[in-house]
């Protein structure tokens, strides 16, 4: 079984709740991350934070990070190292963006996309993998330079 992360603020957090079930379902092991009830004055940082620092420690290797938008998610995730990614509203870069660049994270916005879509994009994130190779691994390259490069400044 497949463990998958799930994180999630106030505005996300109902759509979070309907997608852990499906994932069960669909044969997946789920880790939580938050938030465990509705709290209309949670922030999104503090909760994508420990779905992020869940990638980027190895305790899980993909995850979904759910806010009202989801743009929040996004930039939030994407602060650790390691971690890649996106704000996605189709199914098409839902599985594109792992092929091509390895994305490990789905950001969707609960409040701006009904279930089944939200719910056709992960299966399609889920599903894929990363093509590697060519042109994709010289450009997964860079951008793992370029993390490592900006990483080592924050950390000095």
């Amino acid at each position: 079984m497949e463990l998958i992360g799930i994180a999630a603020d106030h505005g996300g957090f109902e759509l979070k709740e309907i997608l852990k079930p499906l994932l069960v379902k669909a044969g997946f092991q789920v880790k939580d991350y938050g938030a465990v009830r509705f709290d209309g004055e949670d922030d999104y940082p503090d909760l994508i934070a420990l779905l992020a620092a869940g990638i980027e420690k190895g305790e899980v290797k993909k995850g979904l990070a759910v806010c009202g938008s989801g743009v929040g998610a996004s930039i939030v995730a994407n602060k650790f190292k390691g971690v890649r990614a996106a704000l996605i509203t189709e199914t098409y870069s839902a599985h594109q963006g792992v092929e091509h660049d390895d994305m490990n994270v789905l950001c969707l916005g609960g409040r701006v996309i009904g279930i089944a879509l939200a719910w056709e994009m992960v299966e399609a994130f889920l599903a894929a993998n990363y093509i590697g190779g060519g042109r994709f691994q010289r450009r997964l390259d860079k951008l793992i330079e370029f993390e490592q490069h900006n990483f080592k400044k924050i950390e000095s």
